[in-house]
């Protein structure tokens, strides 16, 4: 289209007589001569968007000729910065400064070729002064540059959020995976303690200790399962994979069977009005009360926890204290760091640490 544009102007721009070799003989042009010279004029400049440089370097040289045989147009003046634009968008910055001082001078050597007081006002640019040509350069090679710098930045922009989601993603796999494999572990590891010390004197408390490494052992392929199907399939936490459904609150139940299995009684209190909530707060809120009550094993040295969930009118209220030895330190492990990471990312608060009068408490509040 530029380059229609262009030829179209040309043509209905320059003058009808043309000098050769610097006025040493005159010829008088046809409208169709006038129409071939424009159309092979304008050719190159079709190629401007793949090869700007070398386009703008022929450009230039046709400003160049058309000088020396007087067929000044002010056509010339618009397509050179048009061309000028496309190099400073396509190409580095310092390529585009060369290319603007090399027009400049191009520019600059077609005064010495104009006749004096040859050409109209209308029909060459360089009448106005050569400030008109510098002034059109200079819009298209900022203009030019400008709009690169843009899209640069817009690619940089792009790829830091790439990252970013990559590296979020990952984050929740490696929580994911810690919150699930460290629970039941944690329970295995326990359970396949009891059932080697009893396995000779009380079998029917080995057998049941098997059982819950059993259950535990199924729970977490389960959920592996569910994880690496949602995985591959590119779906979200709130969908199932294989038929198994996503944990939420209504789990807490059977993790304080599972713990109660492993010699940890939790007692679990619920507060407010029990209403569904989005998948993201169900997954986390569960996860939390799991990985809390699994430090309660591991680290607390005590029989007991109590757990408690409130659904208050904004917002989601849990809390497990124990009366053990006071937990992990805070910032300890990938634990508490998984779950801060979650109550973040949900725009919540979470504290966590020893209780003045003993034990360990965490504590979270969830906009729900």
């Amino acid at each position: 289209m530029a380059a229609l544009v262009f030829a179209w102007l040309l043509f209905a721009t320059l003058p009808d007589g043309v000098a050769v070799v610097w006025r040493l003989a005159d010829l008088r042009l046809s409208g169709q001569e006038r129409l071939e010279i424009a159309v092979v004029a304008a050719v190159p400049v079709v190629f401007a968007r793949r090869w700007p440089t070398q386009v703008l370097g022929l450009l230039l040289a046709e400003v160049l000729a058309s000088a020396a045989a007087e067929l000044t147009s002010p056509a010339w003046l618009p397509a050179t910065a048009c061309v000028l634009f496309a190099v400073a968008v396509t190409r580095p910055r310092r390529v585009s400064f060369t290319a603007m001082m090399v027009a400049l001078g191009a520019w600059a050597a077609t005064t010495a070729l104009q006749p004096p007081g040859k050409a109209s006002m209308v029909a060459n640019p360089l009448t106005h002064g050569f400030g008109v040509v510098l002034l059109a350069l200079a819009v298209a090679l900022v203009s030019g540059v400008l709009i690169r710098e843009r899209r640069e930045h817009a690619a940089a922009m792009r790829g830091q959020a790439a990252a970013h989601a990559v590296t979020a993603e990952r984050l929740r796999i490696a929580r994911d995976l810690h919150d699930m494999v460290a629970h039941s572990i944690g329970i295995i590891a326990i359970q396949s303690g009891a059932a080697r010390r009893v396995m000779d004197t009380q079998p029917d408390n080995a057998r049941d200790a098997l059982a819950a490494i059993e259950a535990a052992s199924q729970e977490t392929l389960a959920g592996l399962r569910h994880m690496l199907g949602a995985l591959r399939q590119a779906k979200s936490d709130a969908e199932g994979t294989d038929g198994v459904p996503v944990t939420g609150l209504a789990d807490v139940e059977r993790l304080a069977v599972m713990a109660a299995e492993a010699g940890i009684q939790v007692d679990v209190r619920w507060g407010g009005l029990r209403r569904p909530l989005p998948p993201e707060i169900e997954v986390s809120a569960f996860r939390i009360i799991q990985e809390a009550v699994t430090n309660v094993v591991r680290h607390a040295g005590t029989p007991r926890c109590r757990v408690a969930v409130e659904f208050r009118e904004d917002e989601l209220a849990v809390e497990v204290t124990d009366d053990g030895r006071g937990g992990a330190p805070e910032g300890a492990g990938y634990g508490l760091a998984g779950m801060r990471e979650r109550v973040s990312l949900l725009q919540g608060d979470f504290t966590a640490g020893p209780r003045p009068e003993g034990g360990f408490r965490v504590a979270v509040r969830i906009p729900a």
